[in-house]
C-alpha cells in the first residue's frame, strides 16, 4: 500500500471491520469509524468487535473512532455503512470529501430507487467514486482466506491503478471493471435472491431446487441489469454470478438465513425487529420490484420474495405460485 495514502473505513459492522483487518494485515495504519462509541472503545481496548465480528482478533494498527469529521481529509475511504444509511452518513461530515470513496454497501435506496453511486454522487459530489463488490463473507476476509472481488472505477484506469495499489493484498485480489452500474446491480439483486434460496433450504426442497433458483434468479439479475445499462460480462463475473452463488449457498449469508427463518413461519417484521445486523435484501426487494415493474422487466422470484416479506403470501403459496407458472422455453422472457 502506498505510504502516502491515508486510508479509512467508514462503518464498523462485520464487513467494515473485516476490510479494516484486511488492510491492516501488513501493519499499515487504518482508521475505522463506528457509529456506536462503545464499539469504537471496545475495538481500541480489547482488539475485538464483539458485537459484529466477535471471532476476529484485530490488528493493533487499527484505530477506531466515533468521530466522523476526522475522516474528511483522508485520501481514500471505504464506505461500508448499510445501504439505507449511506446518504445520511456521506451527506453529513463527508459532504465535501474529494478523495476516493470506495462504496462497499450492496443495495438500492428505499424510496428513491437510487443505486449507491447515485446516492453518493448526490450528497458528496466531489468524491471520486468506485465500487467494491464480489463474493465475500466477512469472517473469511478477516481470517485472510483467499478472496477475489470486482473494483469498478468511475474515473477509469488512473483511479484503478491508484486504488488497486492501496487495496490489493496477497489474499485479497481486486479485478478491474469500468461498469459501476453492473457491479452495483449484481450486489443488490443477489441479496433478494438469497432470501428465496434460504426459503428453499428452510423448506428442505433439495439441492436441485436451490440450483434452479440460483439459475433462474441469475436470469432475473441479467434482465434487470441489461435494462439499467449494465454489461452482461460484469454480471457473469465475480460481482454478479460469483456473489450470487456464494450468498445463496450458506447460512453465513444474512439474507439466506432470513429466508430460512421465513420458511419456518416467523413473520418478516418479527425477524427484522430482532436483528442487530442488516439483511439488505429485505429493504431492496420492494424497491427492486417497483423499478422492474416500471421498466417492464419480469422478475417472478423477486415478486414472490416481496409477497412473502409483506406477509401477503405464505411460504407454501410462494413456492406453489412459482411452480405453477406457465411452461416455456428457458431463454424466453417470462
Amino acid at each position: 500500500m502506498s505510504t502516502a495514502a491515508r486510508m479509512g473505513v467508514i462503518g464498523a459492522g462485520a464487513w467494515g471491520t473485516a476490510l479494516a483487518q484486511m488492510l491492516a494485515a501488513d501493519g499499515a495504519p487504518v482508521s475505522l469509524w463506528a457509529r456506536e462509541e462503545e464499539v469504537a472503545n471496545a475495538i481500541n481496548t480489547t482488539r475485538r468487535n464483539a458485537v459484529y465480528l466477535p471471532d476476529a482478533e484485530l490488528s493493533p494498527s487499527i484505530v477506531a473512532t466515533s468521530e466522523l469529521a476526522a475522516f474528511a481529509g483522508y485520501d481514500t475511504l471505504l464506505i461500508v455503512t448499510p445501504a439505507q444509511h449511506l446518504g445520511s452518513v456521506m451527506g453529513g461530515a463527508l459532504a465535501d470529501f474529494a478523495g476516493d470513496a470506495v462504496l462497499c454497501a450492496k443495495g438500492i435506496e428505499a424510496g428513491s430507487g437510487r443505486l449507491m453511486a447515485e446516492v453518493a454522487h448526490d450528497v458528496a459530489p466531489k468524491a471520486q467514486l468506485a465500487v467494491l463488490s464480489g463474493p465475500t463473507f466477512a469472517h473469511e476476509v478477516a481470517e485472510g482466506l483467499p478472496t477475489a472481488v470486482t473494483l469498478a472505477c468511475k474515473r477509469g484506469d488512473a483511479q484503478w491503478q491508484r486504488l488497486s495499489a492501496q487495496i490489493a493484498r496477497p489474499s485479497f485480489r481486486p479485478y478491474y471493471s469500468d461498469d459501476i452500474v453492473g457491479a452495483e446491480i449484481g450486489g443488490a439483486v443477489k441479496n433478494v435472491l438469497a432470501i428465496a434460496c434460504g426459503v428453499v433450504d428452510g423448506l428442505a426442497l433439495g439441492q436441485n431446487a436451490r440450483a434452479a433458483t440460483i439459475a433462474r434468479g441469475y436470469a432475473e439479475m441479467l434482465r434487470f441489469g441489461l435494462a439499467r445499462g449494465a454489461q452482461a460480462e460484469t454480471l457473469s463475473g465475480l460481482c454478479g454470478l460469483g456473489d450470487l452463488v456464494l450468498t445463496c449457498s450458506s447460512t453465513s449469508s444474512r439474507n439466506f438465513s432470513l429466508g430460512r427463518a421465513l420458511a419456518k413461519g416467523t413473520p418478516a417484521s418479527e425477524l427484522m425487529a430482532s436483528r442487530r445486523t442488516v439483511a439488505e435484501g429485505a429493504f431492496t426487494a420492494p424497491v427492486l420490484k417497483a423499478l422492474a415493474d416500471d421498466m417492464g422487466v419480469a422478475m417472478p422470484i423477486t415478486d414472490a420474495v416481496c409477497g412473502l416479506l409483506a406477509g401477503k403470501v405464505s411460504v407454501t403459496d410462494m413456492v406453489r405460485d412459482i411452480l405453477a407458472r406457465p411452461l416455456r422455453t428457458e431463454m424466453e422472457t417470462p
